[in-house]
């Protein structure tokens, strides 16, 4: 795969702009240039660029900035440097303007080829500084092992989730993770088999939630989700789809000393807008069902609402 940075010059008035920045080769970057703007978006569909330059046909440029801006989307989004004439510039400006994704700047087409490389380096770097940002942001918020929110992220979503629930009568299901036995595995095995389990784990929830749904480490072998605008029903299955797939860890990873049985008992509790009066009881109802799920042995999950008389009593106990 090649490493060195892809400068994609789009050349859309066809006035030779390549050949006025054939210097940016010897500056250590790959250039790659499109004649029109299909041309133009089909070269980022191929490969991603560092970074954009484009002499806009049209003298405002809207239909080509605009499409270039749905193309370059992400986090953060491609760098564009647009070079026009002097004449042109307060209509690019304008348009500009109207940009939905940041990183972008305008020099004149007769710009010193110095200048044009400093706003090229000057792009890259400010590119680069999003990107450590979002990566330092993401890693305040998730664990390290499992990549999954930070116990105090995890509380504000639930949090937020819950308020809105509240609010528009939707409804949501808290879901409660706990591996069985884990205190015993570390004991038995090396620590680095426990830290193996759990990212197997985190990785295993992360594969089955949608989009939507949120989930923490909120413990040592303690996972919690949020299911949003989930039926009771639905529910059901993505609990019993964790406790299956969680066991199918069994086995012996590396560093056991033997083979171990991988379990999970989980509790839920659902939520539809009304029938609860705080956030704080729900936590409560789930880790009931929680307890009830570790005390009937394990490798499964127990819905709160399902719990008779006598174990509620004697979770409350």
């Amino acid at each position: 795969m090649n490493t060195t940075p892809l400068l994609l010059i789009a050349d859309h008035r066809g006035e030779g702009l390549e050949q006025h920045l054939e210097t940016l080769a010897l500056e250590g970057f790959r250039c790659r240039i499109s004649t029109n703007l299909r041309s133009t978006l089909s070269a980022i569909d191929h490969e991603i660029p560092a970074l954009i330059i484009i002499d806009p046909l049209a003298r405002k440029g809207a239909e080509e900035l605009r499409s270039l801006d749905e193309a370059r989307t992400g986090h953060p989004p491609v760098p564009l440097l647009v070079l026009t004439y002097a004449e042109r510039r307060a209509d690019l400006i304008e348009s500009m303007g109207t940009l939905q994704n940041g990183l972008w700047d305008l020099t004149e087409r007769r710009a010193p080829r110095e200048e044009v490389t400093m706003r090229i380096g000057r792009l890259l770097n400010e590119a680069s500084l999003h990107s450590e940002m979002r990566d330092l942001r993401h890693r305040a918020s998730h664990d390290d092992r499992t990549d999954l929110l930070r116990v105090n992220a995890f509380q504000q979503r639930l949090s937020e989730h819950f308020s809105a629930a509240q609010r528009h009568h939707f409804e949501m299901a808290l879901v409660l993770i706990d591996l069985d036995n884990f205190g015993g595995i570390n004991k038995r095995h090396d620590h680095t088999v426990g830290d193996i389990l759990i990212s197997q784990a985190g990785e295993i929830i992360r594969r089955t939630l949608r989009t939507e749904d949120i989930a923490g480490r909120i413990g040592g072998d303690e996972f919690a989700v949020v299911l949003p605008y989930t039926h009771k029903v639905d529910t059901a299955r993505v609990v019993n789809r964790l406790v299956e797939e969680i066991h199918k860890l069994s086995g012996r990873p590396k560093g056991a000393k033997e083979d171990i049985v991988v379990a999970a008992s989980i509790g839920f509790e659902t939520f539809n807008g009304r029938d609860i009066a705080t956030l704080e009881e729900m936590r409560t109802h789930a880790e009931l069902a929680l307890r009830a799920a570790k005390v009937a042995g394990g490798n499964r999950g127990t819905y709160f609402r399902q719990l008779d008389s006598v174990e509620e009593e004697s979770g409350h106990a």
